[in-house]
């Protein structure tokens, strides 16, 4: 057993570290709260974390930051983007989602990266996926998927009584393929509030690597507030839960298998409010980066 041990101890000292890339577009209004951009908070906390390599990239970067010598890199993408989401090439996140689908990257959300070129095109596939799940393999084979709600509508906010998406509705015709009419997610959520107020995150997967060391409830004193329902394909795993003292809540951290890699969206945030400086929000990332990136 002793000999087991030392051979395990010695395997993870020497395992290659995770090499991550964090993602910022770095609108200006960040370096109120973060003087090296949030972006560079979240890279410097990792930094002196054990296991880890770790770049930065911006928007404004040659190639977007994206460049396939930056993806081939990279183990663990994180990304944070707000007011400049659209500027994101589609052809990047196609090639992201790419790179996800093979294991060869996984992909972690924060915030406001919800409308995200990438975390969008990450969700429409896992859509995509869900939508044959229920066929026949002889019927998944031909079946012919007709899409609406592309780019969801250019980043428009459902209402509350707007039919969940994403949504699927089949036909089958004699002598024909399988027709699915296929809705695809927001990505977004009916309501916010960026009024700095304090949220109160509870653990539901204890025993998950996302959740190692974090205690069973944790508050962040100041955050923006978000509500279900979510516009995204049931998660595989949510980890963490967020609520409000007005009655709101949203599944916070949620993590979405897409063919052999994985896609983690983690909730709270605003560049205005430090809430990448409180060490649980940190801890969070840095195991998510680290389970992730262990998983490749």
């Amino acid at each position: 057993m002793l000999l087991l041990a030392v051979c395990a101890r010695q395997t993870s000292l020497c395992a290659a570290p995770v090499r991550v890339l964090v993602w910022d577009e770095q609108q200006p209004q960040q370096r109120m709260v973060y003087s090296n951009w949030l972006g560079g908070q979240i890279a410097e906390h990792l930094r002196h974390r054990p296991g880890f390599t770790v770049v930065t990239a911006r928007l404004d970067d040659p190639e977007q930051g994206l460049s396939a010598a930056a993806l081939d890199a990279c183990d663990v993408l994180v990304w944070w983007g707000h007011v400049r989401n659209g500027e994101v090439s589609p052809e990047r996140a196609k090639e992201i989602v790419r790179r996800i689908e093979a294991g060869t990257l996984s992909f972690i959300a924060l915030h406001s990266a919800h409308w995200s070129a990438p975390f969008m095109e990450a969700m429409n596939e896992r859509a995509r996926a869900d939508a044959l799940k229920p066929l026949s393999p002889a019927e998944r084979a031909t079946a012919v998927i007709h899409e609406t709600n592309l780019f969801a509508n250019v980043r428009t906010a459902p209402k509350y009584a707007e039919r969940l998406t994403p949504a699927a509705i089949y036909r089958k015709p004699f002598g024909g393929p399988v027709e699915i009419n296929l809705t695809l997610p927001n990505c977004c959520f009916p309501a916010f509030r960026p009024d700095a107020m304090p949220s109160h995150m509870r653990v539901l997967l204890p025993r998950h690597p996302i959740a190692q060391g974090l205690p069973a409830e944790f508050t962040i004193a100041q955050t923006e507030m978000y509500d279900e329902p979510f516009h995204v394909p049931p998660p595989d795993e949510v980890v963490l839960e967020e609520r409000w003292e007005h009655g709101e809540w949203f599944r916070s951290g949620s993590v979405w298998n897409l063919g052999t890699g994985k896609v983690f969206y983690f909730r709270p945030g605003h560049e205005l409010y430090p809430v990448f400086k409180n060490p649980d929000v940190l801890r969070v990332i840095e195991n998510a980066v680290r389970w992730l990136g262990e998983k490749k």
